[in-house]
């Protein structure tokens, strides 16, 4: 019997999201009988290491040829950033930097947010996976090359401020694809004067899909849970 669907899958934190892949993959070769190799699995948006929640995954050589065209969905998050200081990945990965010890009033925060809802121009992070003659941001970064990645217009659907307690901004916000909330969370940092980093992100919706009807990606009946498109 040869599986094939779509699953959604409640990424954990510092999984890759070709881990969750992988490990799908493997999943269902065994139950196939054939290497993994020879099976089709795919995603449709990564989603950072250090971020987790919802990941659709396609399964099938007629489900992945459909990867692109799902990428394109809407996507909605729970942010958490810090503000006072910058990292050089833009997240709690990278190098710390102390910019400011101001506390913003709410206020503050809440107009923050509102000026970078709508149509807005965006820089990628520099390390990100987009592609600079050929090769990824992240690589060159981390090999101590200059990476000069240009703006390009990001919609910003909504933002959504959850709760305020100096030195956490926690908030929800629907975004176009293609949108980096790590570099939505530098911008307001700045903003603010006071910069910022993506200390967490949950993914809570791509499209019509929502996370509560995610499974775990080491659920032994996790098969059970493909459906069609």
């Amino acid at each position: 019997m040869a599986f094939q669907g779509a699953l959604l899958i409640d990424k954990p934190k510092t999984w890759t999201s070709f881990d969750v892949v992988n490990y799908v993959r493997k999943m269902v070769a065994n139950v196939e009988g054939q290497k993994p190799k020879h099976v089709k699995v795919g995603h449709t948006g990564t989603l950072d290491p250090l971020a987790t929640g919802l990941l659709v995954l396609l399964v099938g050589k007629a489900y992945t040829r459909r990867a692109e065209e799902l990428t394109k969905l809407d996507k909605t998050y729970e942010v958490t950033m810090k503000l006072g200081e910058t990292s050089t990945t833009a997240d709690d990965e990278g190098e710390k930097t102390v910019v400011s010890d101001t506390i913003p009033d709410q206020k503050a925060v809440l107009e923050a947010l509102r000026r970078f809802r709508g149509h807005i121009m965006q820089t990628p992070p520099v390390f990100s996976a987009m592609k600079v003659n050929g090769q990824r941001a992240y690589k060159l970064a981390r090999d101590g090359k200059e990476v000069v990645l240009e703006a390009r217009p990001v919609t910003i659907y909504s933002s959504e401020l959850t709760s305020y307690e100096y030195p956490f901004v926690r908030f929800t916000c629907k975004v176009s694809s293609g949108t980096y909330i790590r570099s939505l969370v530098v911008d307001l940092g700045e903003a603010l004067g006071t910069g910022a980093y993506m200390s967490d992100l949950r993914r809570t919706t791509v499209g019509d899909f929502d996370l509560a009807e995610a499974r775990r990606h080491d659920d032994p009946e996790l098969l059970r849970y493909l459906f069609p498109l």
